[in-house]
């Protein structure tokens, strides 16, 4: 079992080495049989400035660490586009989204990994407002999201407190079958509206092979996947602090809600 841990980092020098350090101090993925998974992290710049760039090469060279490049700073979409990309065609099994800013704790990964990892699950959405720990910040922000949350909800039918939230888990299955194209923070809705509607094919045991015998195939049912909501807790940081989330990535948001829905 390979577990891809997808990085998108945009100038993120000081952060990065933490967080590499506290992912390290992490215990690998444990399966529901007591065995470690194996874990991939794929680090993703998106086009950096002030040496993250130099940093994530140098990570590049451990055997457990893919670094990606990039020369122009396209956006968190654009990022975890390519480090999805990279994480299929490696062949992980499962994948899941950790931001480089340490908003987010490599400690909640075995929490959010679980409902997948059991086979209950085909896509977790991680939720900063159902019980864990947070960093008090920003009134405006907590509505806005809940806005956008409860907008999204209403055009998904999914019942999410939180769609905003940075960590995320799929299965390989389901990001063979994601076809994602916002290059901002506008991937977080959009994922969301193309999860609610996806229908994954079920795989037919009973199809006959050429000389008679039974063997595994592609049926024509399919089912819509599995989605979990899970507890994390959340660190924010302020715009001092280096936040870059801004109001019109909340119109944007608003935005693709509509148009990934509807």
């Amino acid at each position: 079992m390979i577990v891809a841990v997808v990085i998108p980092v945009y100038n993120e020098r000081v952060l990065l080495p933490q967080l590499m350090a506290r992912l390290d101090e992490t215990e690998r993925p444990r399966m529901p049989n007591g065995l470690l998974a194996t874990r991939h992290v794929i680090l993703v710049d998106d086009g950096s400035t002030d040496g993250t760039a130099e940093l994530i090469a140098e990570f590049g060279m451990r055997e457990d660490v893919t670094p990606l490049s990039a020369k122009v700073n396209a956006g968190k979409g654009s990022a975890l586009r390519r480090g999805f990309k990279c994480a299929v065609e490696m062949g992980a099994d499962v994948v899941l989204v950790q931001d480089a800013d340490l908003e987010y704790d490599p400690a909640d990964h075995q929490a959010a990994l679980d409902p997948v990892l059991k086979g209950q699950a085909d896509a977790v959405i991680g939720t900063r407002f159902l019980g864990q720990t947070h960093r008090v910040l920003y009134y405006w922000h907590s509505i806005a999201n809940r806005v956008i949350t409860l907008t999204s909800n209403m055009l998904s039918n999914l019942n999410l407190t939180d769609i905003e939230c940075g960590t995320k888990v799929f299965t390989r299955r389901v990001l063979e079958h994601l076809a994602l194209t916002e290059n901002r923070f506008g991937i977080e809705p959009e994922m969301v509206a193309k999860l609610a509607k996806m229908r994954l094919p079920a795989v037919d045991v009973t199809t006959n092979s050429a000389d008679g015998s039974e063997a595994p195939g592609a049926s024509t049912q399919t089912y819509p996947i599995r989605i979990f909501e899970v507890p994390i807790s959340y660190a924010g940081r302020t715009y001092a602090e280096g936040k870059k989330i801004g109001w019109k990535d909340g119109v944007r948001a608003i935005w693709c809600i509509f148009k990934y829905n509807l």
